[in-house]
């Protein structure tokens, strides 16, 4: 049945980020499809992923973030397709875009009513943010998956470690979180390189409104 899914003990698949198994790829992608949550690390940080389209996985998502609905997360998205079904991209954004993804951005547009009958956020105030991960196991995820995925970080605050300047791994989500999430997919040595960089489409014109690893050049009028 849609949504729900057998409780099964948390697994980390170890993959590798050149080549990702296509076979493992795959069972994440069914255990997204029934509600479950997966943990990877983007360029970023570590997130976890569900679907947006599954309630029970989207409040699961909120609950293991510790924040409310009303709060907006991100989607990443496979390709451009896939980003017009839920945000209102027109020509001029388009071509912008076209320009820097896959990178690290994200993009904040108007949301279209696909999005909106599931994320209380978006339903709010008709925004949704999307971003395109430059990383490769991400692109590998969505594109064995085929769809978008809502996402939200992992910080050390969450987890309740300290020292922030030492990295998180997989083995700490493990201990943390259990059978709370399905599977982690842990590609072994990575690097976090900072934040996304934040750019506003809300008003037809793109809007820095956050400075980070995607150069903002492209949407700063001289």
């Amino acid at each position: 049945m849609e949504g729900f899914l057998f409780y099964t003990p948390l697994v980390i698949e170890y993959i590798l980020e050149s080549n990702p198994d296509d076979r493992i790829l795959f069972r994440a992608s069914e255990i997204l499809r029934k509600g479950g949550v997966v943990a990877f690390p983007t360029e970023t940080n570590w997130v976890i992923a569900g679907s947006p389209y599954i309630q029970s996985s989207v409040d699961k998502i909120y609950r293991l973030r510790h924040i409310e609905n009303t709060k907006h997360l991100t989607i990443m998205v496979p390709d451009f397709k896939s980003a017009m079904e839920i945000a209102a991209i027109d020509d001029h954004a388009f071509a912008l875009l076209k320009k820097v993804v896959p990178g690290s951005y994200t993009f904040i547009f108007e949301a279209h009513k696909k999005i909106t009958k599931y994320l209380k956020a978006s339903k709010i105030d008709h925004q949704v943010g999307i971003r395109f991960p430059p990383k490769k196991l991400c692109q590998a995820l969505l594109k064995a998956h085929g769809d978008v995925l809502l996402t939200s970080h992992i910080n050390h605050q969450m987890l309740e470690e300290e020292d922030e300047s030492i990295p998180l791994y997989s083995a700490q989500l493990e201990d943390y979180f259990g059978g709370k999430i399905d599977m982690i997919l842990d590609p072994g040595e990575f690097e976090f390189l900072g934040s996304t960089t934040v750019v506003d489409f809300i008003s037809g014109e793109p809007e820095v409104i956050r400075e980070g690893l995607g150069s903002p050049k492209f949407f700063i009028r001289n």
